[in-house]
């Protein structure tokens, strides 16, 4: 098994699959690196070094108490690329990772880094404030919050339903399919799981984003129920001059695996520029 040494107390696990251009992928909340399945599997046919690592407190990483706060978070995304000595990568954030790539490309000046990818991206401001009129009502988060305290396991059940739109009338996955996720969720620290709420609802990215000059992609699905478009997807492309947005009508916030195909090929196609996007702001 590999890992890197991020801090003294921490070990994160990494899986680095396939040679040629690096890229990085970092997974969303409450998952692990193993959500990346269906990307791991197919990029590194294509000429492409898939690196996917488990965020501290969660999937086969350390555990710590703390440490859950995007500061800590991007220095332990700078370990992976100086232990591994990438350069010109392409940063991958799905959901909370997007909040680490923001962090990263500020607090970094973007070292080691050609070009970004915000997946279903929880940037820029998630919570609702006077000055953040779109965001998310707090109540929302702090409910979830109260939820995983009372029943974790049944929490993640509900949740796992809106992460990928299943409803009465609409199943794009199997049970199979939710029960591991449930497992890939139960797999991270209690603490971890609640701290990170905080974090991914009250980090505000906006003065982050704007930072980015490296080519960038937006992918954000319309019918996302878990990190609204109009919230996050929308704005983050306001607010990154050289980005490109595309968005994946009726696709819930699990795109990854809902829309995988589509998803893989506009990844290789922007990451190899076999073809230049040019989907209008949205």
């Amino acid at each position: 098994m590999s890992y890197i040494q991020a801090a003294p107390d921490v070990s994160l696990f990494y899986q680095d699959w396939g040679t040629g251009q690096p890229v990085v992928f970092i997974h969303g909340w409450p998952l692990s690196h193993e959500m990346w399945e269906n990307q791991l599997t197919e990029l590194p046919q294509q000429g492409l070094r898939c690196i996917a690592y488990d965020r501290r407190g969660f999937g086969k990483s350390s555990k710590p108490w703390s440490g859950y706060d995007y500061d800590t978070l991007a220095d332990d995304l700078r370990a992976v690329l100086e232990e591994l000595d990438l350069q010109n990568v392409t940063l991958v954030g799905f959901s909370m990772g997007g909040g680490e790539v923001a962090r990263y490309m500020s607090k970094y000046a973007g070292d080691r880094v050609s070009k970004v990818v915000f997946i279903s991206a929880v940037t820029p401001y998630l919570v609702q404030t006077e000055d953040n009129p779109d965001g998310v009502d707090r109540s929302t988060f702090d409910e979830m919050v109260e939820n995983i305290k009372k029943d974790r396991a049944d929490f993640l059940d509900t949740f796992g339903k809106q992460f990928y739109g299943v409803n009465l009338l609409s199943h794009p996955v199997s049970q199979s399919l939710l029960d591991w996720n449930k497992t890939l969720a139960l797999f991270g620290s209690p603490k971890a799981t609640l701290d990170c709420v905080r974090s991914f609802s009250e980090t505000d990215f906006r003065a982050d984003l704007p930072t980015i000059s490296v080519p960038t992609l937006i992918i954000h699905g319309d019918s996302d129920k878990t990190v609204p478009f109009e919230s996050s997807g929308q704005q983050t492309h306001r607010l990154i001059p050289q980005s490109t947005l595309l968005v994946y009508e009726g696709e819930p916030h699990g795109l990854f695996v809902t829309s995988k195909d589509q998803l893989n090929e506009d990844l290789l196609s922007f990451i190899l520029a076999r073809t230049t996007v040019t989907e209008p702001a949205y």
